[in-house]
This record gives structure tokens, sequence and C-alpha cells, in this order.
């Protein structure tokens, strides 16, 4: 068993080192401050441990098996997606008050920041058949299945808050270099144009 867990977190690792859209909302969300881009990796590890216990549950074989609820979903999250780009790039535009003001406001929202990582990693088809596709990989032969996979996404979660966690702190840690205008505004202007980007890549693939 704990050999399996072992690889279970070195695969965790490679996944979460993978780039994607919950990075870049991670890191975009920590631009504004360690609060908000902490309960962003909150919410998004919430999403990744409902997508496994779904799993376990046997649901997402449906949504792999059904190509209109998949593509249904993943329109949804190509929308999300571009949308939270958009938002950012608009954000990047503001000047000096705006941006106070908007850091003010993600300090005191911290539902909004947790509600956004849920939501990105919910609207994600390829995260809730990925969850199928590696969670049944790691059961050891004999354990019972349905709580050995719940336990399993239970750890997966876990250890990506402490993973997106050190992202989080790495930003904190620059925050005299971010805070800067200028640097910040073209920071947004990256992380918002990725979002858009992966949206759009995630909207024309089948």
């Amino acid at each position: 068993m704990l050999s399996t867990l072992l690889a279970f977190l070195g695969a965790c690792t490679l996944i979460a080192a993978s780039p994607g859209p919950s990075t870049m909302l991670i890191i975009r969300q920590s631009l504004r401050s360690r609060r908000a881009g902490f309960l962003t990796v909150l919410g998004n590890e919430t999403g990744v441990f409902i997508w496994g216990a779904v799993a376990a549950l046997g649901l997402t074989a449906l949504l792999a098996a059904s190509q209109l609820a998949y593509d249904i979903m993943r329109i949804a999250g190509a929308v999300t997606l571009v949308a939270f780009g958009i938002k950012t790039l608009l954000d990047a535009r503001g000047g000096h008050g705006q941006e106070e003001s908007q850091d003010a406001q993600a300090v005191r929202s911290g539902w909004v920041s947790y509600r956004s990582g849920l939501l990105l990693n919910l609207a994600n088809p390829k995260a809730a058949v990925f969850a199928m596709s590696f969670l049944p990989q790691f059961v050891p032969a004999g354990a019972p299945h349905l709580p050995t996979m719940i336990g399993l996404a239970a750890v997966w979660a876990v250890f990506e808050v402490g993973y997106y966690g050190l992202y989080v702190w790495f930003v904190g840690r620059m925050k005299k270099i971010i805070s800067r205008a200028e640097v910040r505004r073209r920071l947004e202007r990256v992380s918002g144009t990725v979002l858009v980007l992966l949206g759009v890549r995630m909207a024309i693939e089948g």
C-alpha cells in the first residue's frame, strides 16, 4: 500500500506540474492577493475531489459515453475560460485606482475566488474523464473499490492544495516586484491571453 501511495503521489506531482487552465487562474488570482489565490486553490481542489468521487461512483463513464453531454460541458468550459480571460484583460487596462479597488474587493470576496476555482474545474469535462481513467489504476488488488477511490481523490485534492499553495506563496514573495503597476498589468495581460487561448482551444477540440 505504501509503494502504491508513493507512486500515486508521484503521478499527482506530474499532473499538477502540467500547466493548464487551473494553474493560470490560480496565478491570476494570486496576483490580486494571497488570500484570493489560496481560496481559488481550495475551490479548484473541491472540484478535483468531486470529480474523483463521481468517478468512484461510475457516473463519469456516462459523460465519456455521451458525446452530446461531453460537448455541452466542453463548450461551457470554453466559455468560462474565455470569460475569465477577457475579464483579466479588461482589469489589466485599469489604472492605479482601479487596481487598488479590485485588490480590496478580492480580499473581501473570498467566496468569489473559491467559486471561480470550483466552477473552472467542474466545467472541464476532461477533468471528469481523466479522474475516471486515473484513479482506478492505483486501487490495490482486493481493496474495496468505492472507498479506496474516494480516499485517493481526497489525497489527490489535499496534495494539490499544498502544491498550488506554493504558487500562491511564491507570488506573495514577489509582491514588491509584482505590485508595480506596469509589471502587474503585463502579468495580467499574459495570464488573460493564455486563458482566452486555452478556452478557444477547448472549444475547437473534439
